[in-house]
């Protein structure tokens, strides 16, 4: 059968178009279907939301051609601090110090901002890629030789396959009949950018308390993104506060260190949850980031691990088109999902395992964790590792383009 194009995308988020982008580099006809007005989250001013970009991810950017725009406006990571303790009393005397010049490939991450990041990828489609903003795929149906998407508007499209970028409440997933495993937490995320007096230096804080993780992340200027974790119950009432109450609330989690600090934009927060597609593909269908794997927020890694599904997923569909194979039937889409269901799971849980370590008040469980992390930190090989893990470069094999390579 004809096809109108070789891939079509749904979800226009970070993840969908990446992929477009890498596909489209290599030749492939694509489509992403967005169900947001594209040009509003380009042209709005900071609203407060960033990302933590791990190295490979940085390096899969700049073989896309993406960060030569974005590397003036991100904050380079130089140092990660990981402590425990409790609110207004300060951090154990353990702590894990996580510095980039130990690996000696760069900064281990960059906080880059939302309406950075999308602005890039928004002008980088233009041309390349057919965008089809405010529009939603409602309706699949998998037929011989391809796949026919129906849109919102009444319209359709036919592609030899389609890529489930739409999030955890993936429509695409859910039509193919892929099931879900997972649990909610009994927590919530509390989100927003603070400025303060003093540098930061490019360090980034992990703090862990009994009712969940304190990120703050270094934005550019004297800046950082914060993301609180707190009990379900507590979060809501402290997300009904004013702003300063917030602050109120916010400063003795936050500490001193930076000086006085202030909110710089608007506050998000949402519940938290764990989701792992139980399959990353079915008949001409295939699922990326969010719709395959949704995890906790500690240690930033959720756009990161959706990054690497866009690679080994472009660079799988980009040798079978080059060989000569139909992209979309089940043996090629079998190489992708060997490649990254074991990874992303592990990463998943592994986040979860250290969630459910951390936030609690057990004091015996505190002793075992202080001197766990001194250990830790006392090893360099072990430190490093966890650095590499971090920073993305731990995959194996690894993609091409998480080694700053175009496919």
């Amino acid at each position: 059968m004809d096809h109108d194009h070789d891939v079509i995308i749904a979800g226009g988020g970070l993840n969908g178009p990446t992929l477009a982008l890498a596909l489209a580099q290599a030749g492939l006809a694509v489509a992403v279907v967005d169900a947001r007005p594209a040009p509003d989250r380009a042209v709005r001013g900071f609203d407060g939301r960033a990302y933590s970009l791990a190295l490979a991810s940085r390096r899969l950017l700049t073989a896309l051609g993406l960060w030569g725009t974005l590397a003036p406006d991100a904050q380079a990571i130089g140092k990660v601090v990981a402590t425990q303790g409790l609110p207004g009393e300060g951090a154990d005397r353990f702590a894990m110090v996580f510095d980039s010049a130990e690996i000696e490939e760069g900064a281990v991450g960059h906080m880059v901002e939302d309406r950075h990041l999308y602005r890039a990828l928004l002008d980088a489609m233009q041309g390349r890629v057919t965008h089809v903003p405010g529009t939603s795929v409602v309706g699949q149906d998998a037929v011989p030789g391809g796949i026919e998407a129906v849109l919102s508007d009444g319209r359709r499209m036919s592609a030899r396959l389609l890529v489930g970028a739409d999030g955890r409440q993936s429509g695409v997933a859910s039509r193919a009949g892929i099931r879900r495993a997972g649990w909610d937490y009994p927590q919530t995320a509390l989100v927003a950018a603070v400025e303060h007096e003093r540098p930061h230096d490019g360090e980034a804080h992990q703090f862990f308390m009994p009712t969940g993780p304190l990120a703050i992340l270094p934005l550019t200027g004297n800046r950082s993104s914060i993301v609180w974790s707190e009990d379900r119950a507590r979060a809501a009432a402290i997300a009904r506060l004013d702003d300063d109450g917030f602050l109120d609330l916010l400063r003795p989690r936050f500490g001193d260190f930076r000086g006085r600090i202030a909110l710089a934009g608007p506050r998000f927060s949402y519940p938290l949850a764990l989701g792992l597609a139980h399959d990353y593909v079915a008949p001409r269908v295939a699922l990326a980031g969010d719709s395959a794997h949704g995890v906790h927020p500690i240690a930033g890694q959720g756009l990161n691990l959706g990054l690497r599904d866009v690679a080994a997923l472009a660079q799988v569909l980009v040798e079978a088109k080059r060989r000569g194979e139909d992209i979309g039937a089940a043996d090629v889409l079998a190489r992708y999902q060997g490649w990254r269901r074991f990874d992303a799971t592990l990463m998943g849980l592994g986040m979860d395992g250290v969630n459910r370590l951390f936030s609690n008040g057990n004091p015996v469980l505190r002793t075992a964790r202080g001197l766990g992390m001194g250990a830790i930190n006392s090893v360099g090989p072990l430190r490093r590792a966890f650095m590499r893990q971090a920073a993305g470069l731990s995959m194996d094999p690894m993609p091409r383009l998480l080694e700053g390579r175009p496919l």
